[in-house]
């Protein structure tokens, strides 16, 4: 699941979930140019006026250049309270494929919520797993090593219909890459965004504009990342359009465009659906 999709969940559980209890559930299809696919589920509910419990699951399948289909579970639970107007996030989640390479990650957040402005920091620790594949000329291995994220972010409100956001994360990992250790992990490269060389990550910005036209919503993001094994760049740009089906349910549709040292040029295409409720 992209960091865009579990701030996205969390800004809309915020939204629906500030004024007392209540629920929202989502899913949805991310599909590329190079046939990768991932299906996400999201939720959130609230359990007081300022507190809410959100979750989040997704499992995405990449043909890799070998022809071999790796197949990577990404599952996330959080807890977030508002004590208005300072905020505390909470979060555990797992990510990978377990015959391959996968982590146990824990993060925490502080944010600050004004009218016109919300700024906030994380802290993330990623413990990995990495299963090097045996070949015809080099035995399996197995070895673990970890990574410590920090982020800031910031929104601003620049009018009563439009927003900008900003967000830059940078990870330390406990190991160098080796020239070895990188012909073995580049072998899990493929031609897509959702393979899970793409999950380690050296640093990652991002820039992002919405406007709102009563109930619907505009999204512009740009964002780029460099990898941490070859320090390849990709750049991404990703248009969002966010419309009402009904009273209680909203669709959602994406479209961008990554251009990547690691894997070329691809195309990708969302449709998400979210549904809300209170009691």
């Amino acid at each position: 699941m992209s960091s865009h999709r579990s701030l996205w969940l969390a800004l809309l559980a915020g939204n629906a979930l500030a004024a007392g209890d209540g629920f929202l559930l989502g899913g949805g299809v991310e599909t590329d140019s190079e046939d990768a696919i991932r299906v996400s589920l999201l939720g959130g509910f609230g359990t007081g006026e300022n507190t809410w419990l959100s979750g989040a699951l997704s499992e995405s399948s990449v043909e890799l250049p070998s022809g071999r289909s790796i197949d990577t579970l990404y599952a996330d639970l959080g807890l977030d309270h508002w004590f208005d107007p300072v905020g505390v996030r909470l979060g555990v989640s797992y990510w990978g494929d377990s015959e391959v390479l996968d982590s146990n990650d824990g993060h925490a957040a502080l944010y600050w919520r004004g009218d016109k402005v919300t700024l906030g920091v994380e802290y993330e620790f990623r413990d990995f797993d990495f299963t090097v594949p045996p070949t015809d000329l080099t035995a399996g291995r197995e070895f673990t090593f970890d990574a410590d994220g920090l982020a800031a972010s910031a929104r601003f409100e620049l009018s009563d219909d439009v927003s900008m956001s900003l967000a830059g994360k940078t990870y330390d990992y406990s190991v160098d890459f080796a020239p070895l250790e990188n012909r073995d992990v580049i072998r899990l490269i493929s031609v897509s965004r959702l393979s899970l060389i793409n999950s380690l990550i050296e640093s990652r910005a991002s820039l992002g504009f919405a406007i709102d036209r009563g109930l619907k919503r505009w999204e512009l993001d740009f964002s780029t990342w460099a990898g941490e094994v070859d320090k390849s760049r990709t750049r991404s740009v990703t248009v969002r359009y966010l419309m009402p089906l009904s009273g209680r349910t909203d669709i959602e549709f994406g479209l961008g465009y990554d251009d990547s040292d690691l894997y070329g040029d691809v195309t990708f295409f969302s449709i998400f659906l979210y549904l809300y409720g209170s009691d």
